[in-house]
């Protein structure tokens, strides 16, 4: 089967460093890899976190006392410095890229939904790459994604793409913690498999990205189930989306 469409979820995990900063060698790794696709015919949508960080990172500590309100701050600053970040490394590859953010209720079945879907479909037609976000500026609680697993899910869905490929700071789906000895690495998830067994809560710290690996794991079987392969992969890991679309052996995989 010739692929067309990829969606590629980056976590803030992936895009930082553990002092929480925006490591520009990983974007341009994403983009260079964007740009190999590219030259194939194969289009991809990047959904990309890391907008709260970046925005920490300019602004700091603050004296905004709610949670949401600070996020909302953090991720208005930091979106357009990541998406100045993306523009220059895309320009430099002799591509271009937009902006999409959305809230959950443009998915709602309707004028928003298809209103979305024009513009994904507009964008791809010329050769665009969508740079996807969760709008956190002015989401609000009851109409947010989970994170941007589900949001990469949902666009996803949207374009009828052909994989979906979420990039985490770990190698995939393991049978315990993935820095235990005995823990052996999943290679291929089918349909209702109990796996969530092996996974692990994880505490995260504010500006990181909201979801998981339990997160990832039910996203990954739910958009499976659509007729949809995802992998869950190490976004550090060099050349790793252009390895997973060469049908390599890397990450978990998960199939219907």
């Amino acid at each position: 089967m010739s692929l067309k469409r990829v969606v590629v979820k980056v976590g803030t995990n992936v895009l930082t460093n553990k002092d929480n900063r925006i490591l520009g060698p990983v974007l341009k790794e994403l983009v260079r890899q964007i740009s190999v696709l590219y030259e194939r015919d194969i289009m991809v949508v990047l959904v990309s976190s890391g907008s709260a960080i970046a925005g920490k990172e300019v602004i700091g500590e603050t004296n905004i006392p709610d949670a949401s309100v600070r996020r909302q701050v953090y991720s208005a600053v930091g979106q357009p410095r990541m998406m100045r970040h993306y523009y220059s490394l895309f320009h430099d590859y002799g591509m271009r890229c937009a902006q999409v953010l959305a809230t959950k209720r443009d998915f709602d079945m309707g004028v928003h939904r298809d209103n979305m879907i024009n513009c994904y479909e507009g964008l791809l037609s010329e050769g665009i790459i969508p740079i996807a976000n969760e709008d956190d500026a002015v989401s609000i609680t009851m109409s947010m994604f989970t994170d941007n697993d589900e949001l990469a899910s949902l666009i996803a869905e949207l374009i009828d793409a052909d994989r979906l490929i979420i990039l985490s700071d770990t190698d995939g789906l393991y049978t315990g913690h993935p820095d235990d000895e005995d823990s052996e690495q999943i290679s291929e998830v089918k349909g209702n498999e109990n796996v969530e067994q092996y996974v692990q809560a994880s505490n995260k710290k504010e500006g990181e990205g909201r979801g998981g690996m339990a997160s990832k794991l039910r996203i990954a079987k739910k958009t499976a189930k659509k007729q949809i392969p995802t992998y869950i992969a190490n976004g550090k890991r060099q050349n790793v989306i252009v390895d997973i679309i060469d049908d390599k052996e890397i990450g978990t995989k998960f199939i219907h």
